[in-house]
């Protein structure tokens, strides 16, 4: 099982995805294979998202709200489907990934 972050930003939209999100300072941890994105201001105050693909090929994401020294775990969604990623970033964040 190889881990690619490129797949992953295009099962979320690409370059859409980027543009709709406010997505930046991506960080790729192939160790972990995992990825990491700071988006935009959305009404959840969710400001980075970390997905990491798990050892039964499906992805858990993690939303997290970082102000100052204060990291909090605001929601967890294990085993999504590469299909899922979109809808369940826009559950979470209220921002939509593509027009």
């Amino acid at each position: 099982m190889t881990f690619e972050a490129r797949e992953i930003l295009k099962q979320l939209g690409g370059n859409r995805f980027i543009a709709m999100t406010g997505a930046k300072d991506f960080i790729r941890d192939d160790e972990k294979q995992r990825i990491t994105f700071k988006i935009g201001r959305n009404c959840s105050g969710i400001n980075y998202v970390t997905i990491t693909l798990n050892p039964m090929d499906l992805y858990d994401m993690k939303f997290i709200s970082i102000r100052g020294w204060v990291i909090k775990e605001v929601s967890e969604e294990k085993g999504v489907y590469n299909d899922m990623l979109q809808t369940i970033f826009t559950q979470h964040t209220g921002l939509n990934t593509h027009l």
